[in-house]
């Protein structure tokens, strides 16, 4: 049985978000997404793959598509494959994401 401490995993960096991979399987991706105050992951999109992000620790603002709104601890947003999004932390402390991932992208299956 895999079993992680999230709070053990967390990384942050000055520099830029930290993403630190949890679970890795065929089937789906599952990483932790950290933010220092001010940083970013720039929209994008995914062909094929479905992204789930769910807040874990602090507030940032999401964007899905065109839509954008500031979410919280235990709030979770769906951004479907083909739709552009992405995450910043506009807030004044550390933002944690859990994020998944299905299917799986092709640089992460083993």
């Amino acid at each position: 049985m895999d079993v992680l401490n999230l709070g053990e995993m967390k990384a942050f960096s000055p520099e830029k978000m930290q993403k630190v991979h949890l679970f890795d399987t065929a089937h789906f991706l599952c990483d932790l997404y950290c933010f220092e105050p001010g940083q970013a992951q720039k929209p994008h999109a995914h062909q094929g793959e479905d992204k789930i992000y769910y807040v874990v620790e602090g507030e940032g603002k999401f964007r899905v598509g065109s839509e954008e709104r500031g979410l919280s601890p235990q709030s979770m947003v769906l951004a479907p494959a083909g739709v552009e999004h992405g995450v910043i932390n506009d807030g004044e402390g550390r933002l944690a994401l859990l994020v998944f991932i299905a299917p799986a992208p092709h640089l992460h299956l083993k």
